[in-house]
């Protein structure tokens, strides 16, 4: 009499332990992120197997080897720089013209719990990589270093190379590099969304897509050593005039400010008046702005409503980008105090500039998006007659080949 319910029993079992392999047995965000990093996923993943594959040993040495002199060189100093050098940071902060760039972003606010990246890269796609024939998985795995080889070397991506590894294969965009760095910055990924922005800054998710003029981002719920839960929003924009006025993101980013902005290797865009849109909205929801001279023209800055605070040394742009030098930029930098560190263009140690601006309180209200002014910045002061000439942007060592 007691059959029936002892099998209905061992039937609830079975069905609990198959929902619990079947759980077991997913691909997490954090382990597809882990396995890309070189890192090991957890060890009940899907992924483990994949592990053992000569190259991704290979590709694991290699992300640890470069990761921990970048992290020597680089990241660490530059967190103990913004320790003593940003008071009070704002909980959001803004990086445009990024690409997927979390790690500096990181790096330069490390305590902020929102982040908002926006540039031209589209957001892409990372599958199950179990379901990818293994040969598809070892030529990701290489599309990533590609694709990482000039920040590791120098700390900016080159937008022309980019244009073609972000395309390359299944891996694609910029998800996969995201991921990358938030792994090797020591973040867990807990949730990983795709959204869109309508032309109000409204936001959309799942397949709720607001018409064919969407800006089409990916949200990233992550959490760091504390435990607390930190957003990442990465949105694929056009941030020229014409593309800031038609799209919803200068005004979802009103909703978050104002925050903290970083610009960094922004190849001088915000110095033309084609972008005096998004160069006005910075100016008008940042309380902070940390940027090289590829950044907002010194000229834009109101006296009256910032304290600019240099660091490093101002040598003037790279021969990429003629016609930026800056005089003002030059004359401020000699007072300028030392950093340790290389960034931007200039991306040796001694050779690089950083300028910490930071908002008077009270000296402005932001406006709205939709008022910002388009007005041309004011006319560059001519070049000195002797000034250093630049040096070109050698080849990264090693395996990047793919630049020379």
């Amino acid at each position: 009499m007691f059959r029936p319910k002892r099998l209905a029993v061992v039937a609830l079992a079975l069905l609990a332990a198959a929902i619990s392999s079947a759980r077991a047995a997913e691909v997490t965000f954090d382990d597809t992120a882990r396995f890309l990093a070189g890192m090991q996923p957890s060890v009940d993943s899907p992924l483990v197997p994949f592990t053992k594959d000569p190259s991704w040993q290979h590709h694991a040495k290699f992300f640890d080897g470069a990761f921990a002199q970048l992290e020597q060189r680089q990241i660490s100093k530059i967190r103990d720089w913004s320790d003593v050098n940003l008071a009070a940071p704002r909980p959001t902060m803004f990086y445009f013209f990024s690409g997927p760039d979390f790690l500096y972003a990181n790096a330069f606010y490390s305590k902020a719990s929102t982040y908002v990246l926006g540039a031209l890269e589209p957001v892409g796609a990372v599958p199950d990589l179990t379901r990818l024939p293994r040969g598809s998985v070892n030529v990701a795995l290489y599309n990533v270093e590609r694709s990482l080889g000039s920040i590791l070397s120098f700390s900016f991506f080159i937008t022309k190379q980019m244009k073609v590894d972000l395309h390359a294969n299944q891996v694609s965009g910029t998800l996969p590099i995201l991921y990358v760095f938030l792994a090797r910055s020591g973040k867990t990924i807990r949730n990983v969304e795709m959204v869109a922005l309508d032309d109000k800054g409204g936001m959309h998710t799942g397949n709720d897509i607001p018409g064919p003029n969407a800006t089409r981002g990916v949200r990233i719920t992550f959490a760091g050593s504390d435990g607390e839960a930190r957003t990442l929003y990465y949105f694929s924009t056009d941030l020229s005039n014409p593309g800031a006025r038609a799209a919803g993101f200068l005004k979802f980013c009103e909703t978050l400010g104002p925050g903290n902005s970083l610009i960094k290797s922004a190849s001088y865009l915000l110095h033309s008046g084609n972008f005096s849109v998004a160069r006005d909205w910075l100016l008008a929801n940042s309380a902070t702005i940390i940027q090289d001279d590829s950044g907002i023209p010194l000229a834009n800055y109101n006296p009256r409503q910032w304290r600019l605070f240099p660091f490093g040394r101002y040598l003037g742009p790279i021969g990429e980008f003629p016609g930026r030098y800056q005089e003002r930029y030059a004359e401020l930098f000699t007072r300028a105090q030392p950093i340790d560190f290389g960034v931007g263009y200039r991306w040796r140690i001694h050779e690089s500039n950083l300028l910490l601006a930071v908002k008077i309180p009270g000296s402005e209200t932001a406006p709205a998006a939709e008022t910002t002014s388009s007005s041309e910045p004011p006319p560059k002061p001519a070049r000195p007659k002797r000034p250093r000439p630049p040096e070109p942007i050698p080849p990264p060592p090693g395996r990047f080949f793919w630049f020379r």
